[in-house]
């Protein structure tokens, strides 16, 4: 199977295409604006240096966040158009599920930084069982993470700068999303089960004219 990985719910343009467990080709542009103007041109260079026809791959997998609320939109809307145009299914992947290392075994919880400025440190989390989510993406202060993982300790992977000087007692693995590991998670989904839909993991933070924010 070939799939086609996106990324742009972070600070960068983040592109891969994947054949079974062979990488045919990646690409990480950093930039915290523009995705939209560079994301067509990046696949298409992906897919001209690994001689791949568009209608030639079987899935089209994206982050579908929480992270970048603009990025979040750019990179479901190219996908859901790759889709529309090739018949191919596209499967909308979180940004814990693309962080996740492939391989992991037991009770494990992703964490990555959402508020990063004090007093109100939040990440991003979602535990999984044997390499699936258990329950949704979600925001939880330091103070819940801690708590969480303290009750029912799991195997934590995530940004360790961001994450040690809040948890106490467990070990950090370092991770981080790509586009590379949701094209592979993408892979083992029902797409049926998973389309490609943002996931803000919160209220928005903007409010209408005349209106109070959530």
């Amino acid at each position: 199977m070939i799939v086609l990985g996106i990324h742009t719910a972070g600070p960068a343009c983040d592109v891969a295409l994947i054949r079974g467990d062979e990488v045919l080709a990646e690409t990480l542009v950093p930039m915290v604006r523009g995705q939209d103007a560079q994301l067509p041109g990046l696949v298409d260079d992906l897919l001209r240096r690994t001689d791949t026809a568009l209608r030639a791959i079987d899935r089209f997998a994206v982050v579908t966040g929480p992270g970048s609320f603009t990025g979040i939109r750019v990179g479901v809307a190219f996908v859901r158009g790759l889709s529309l145009a090739t018949g191919a299914p596209s499967v909308g992947v979180t940004t814990l599920e693309a962080a996740l290392p492939g391989g992991q075994q037991g009770s494990a919880i992703v964490a990555l930084p959402a508020q990063k400025r004090p007093p109100d440190i939040t990440f991003w989390t979602q535990t999984f069982r044997t390499g699936m989510p258990t329950d949704e993406a979600t925001e939880m202060s330091a103070v819940q993470l801690q708590a969480k993982l303290s009750e029912h300790p799991h195997l934590v992977f995530g940004d360790r700068d961001a994450l040690a000087p809040h948890i106490q007692g467990a070990q950090i693995h370092a991770a981080t999303p790509t586009a590379r590991r949701a094209a592979q998670f993408a892979a083992t989904l029902d797409p049926e089960d998973h389309p490609p839909r943002p996931t803000y993991a919160r209220n928005p933070d903007a409010a209408l004219p005349g209106s109070k924010k959530p």
